[in-house]
């Protein structure tokens, strides 16, 4: 019996492991019925869901605190924990490493200076924290490019690089939120943790069209990034550009993070976590992006819900929960490299 399906919608198609489609389903499911999870209890109060389903239809007391406070803030946390899912799968496929990731090599905190470059120069529009962060990110991915040149995009060096950078950024990150007005800085502080705190429709409208063209360039993308997963001879092999394919593939991951970071600020470790999570559950050779982006959706969402009841009626940063899932992931990282190691 054959272990793979294809999958067509209209002249495309992709074929694709049953396990893989197993694991995407069941991840679906799990955001679905977390994000109902978040619509009745967002905010430390709860909401019955036969009252959730009037509301989300127009009916009942609950239209405004539904459909205005919390589902805005479910559906910021699946596209921007799908962004990052799909951004950290990107850099890992690119660097073919499991650091690889956005937040680790400094791109995250590029995209982060770019944005308070924008708070306080620019004004601080949608759409300059947007165009601002991507050009943070853009800058910080050439600069570790450049300083790991002679390694490759695979090599152990730029690692090391990216994190040198990451901290570098990060300490000039800190200079520009001291040296800032008092209320900039106050508000810089607080977003550097990452939050979807008070999202609203009026701040997601733009971010989701960004991350939904970014996420339609890595779908033609796609073929590509297969080819290029078996090898950069065999893809050169079957008429891939690799260079024009890199550049749009860091583009496209950069977008992903940076939209997110333009809106929420830096939320960690989500783009580290999410593709070897995803990887592991679909039993993939490599990282694939759909496993990636929907356990990514997953985790930023579960890490959300759990900010808003762990000190209810206080909600913490998201990037707070994120932070001890990325530390948890490390550490077995590292005791699976270990004991590898030891045997």
């Amino acid at each position: 019996m054959s272990r793979s399906v294809v999958l067509r919608a209209g002249a495309y198609s992709i074929k694709a492991g049953r396990r893989t489609v197993a694991v995407c389903g069941t991840l679906l499911l799990t955001g679905l019925g977390l994000g109902l999870l978040g619509l009745c209890l967002g905010g430390g109060s709860w909401t019955s869901p036969g009252d959730v389903l009037a509301a989300l239809a127009g009916q009942g007391d609950s239209v405004v605190v539904v459909r205005e406070w919390r589902l805005p803030r479910i559906l910021a946390a699946l596209v921007f924990g799908a962004a990052l899912g799909l951004g950290g799968a990107v850099f890992q496929s690119l660097t073919r490493n499991p650091l690889g990731s956005p937040d680790i090599v400094g791109l995250d905190a590029g995209a982060y200076t770019g944005a308070l470059f924008a708070i306080t120069v620019l004004g601080g529009g949608a759409a300059e924290l947007a165009a601002s962060s991507i050009a943070g990110g853009l800058l910080a991915a050439a600069a570790v490019y450049v300083l790991s040149l002679g390694s490759g995009l695979g090599g152990l060096r730029l690692i090391v690089v990216g994190i040198a950078v990451n901290a570098m950024l990060t300490a000039l990150n800190s200079w520009i939120v001291l040296r800032a007005d008092m209320d900039v800085a106050i508000a810089g502080t607080g977003w550097s943790a990452g939050s979807l705190n008070g999202v609203d429709w009026h701040e997601v409208a733009l971010p989701f069209a960004v991350v939904a063209a970014f996420v339609l360039l890595l779908a033609a993308l796609s073929a590509g990034m297969r080819q290029t997963a078996l090898g950069d001879e065999q893809a050169l092999a079957s008429g891939v550009h690799l260079n024009r394919l890199r550049l749009l593939l860091v583009l496209a991951g950069i977008g992903c993070t940076a939209t997110v970071t333009a809106v929420a600020g830096p939320i960690v470790f989500i783009a580290l976590a999410a593709p070897q999570i995803g990887r592991l559950l679909s039993g993939a050779a490599g990282v694939t992006p759909a496993p990636a982006a929907l356990t990514g959706a997953v985790l930023l969402l579960a890490a959300d819900l759990a900010a808003q009841v762990l000190l209810a009626p206080v909600a913490l940063p998201v990037g707070v929960v994120t932070t001890v899932i990325g530390g948890c992931y490390l550490i077995g990282l590292l005791a699976g490299r270990t004991r590898r190691d030891a045997g």
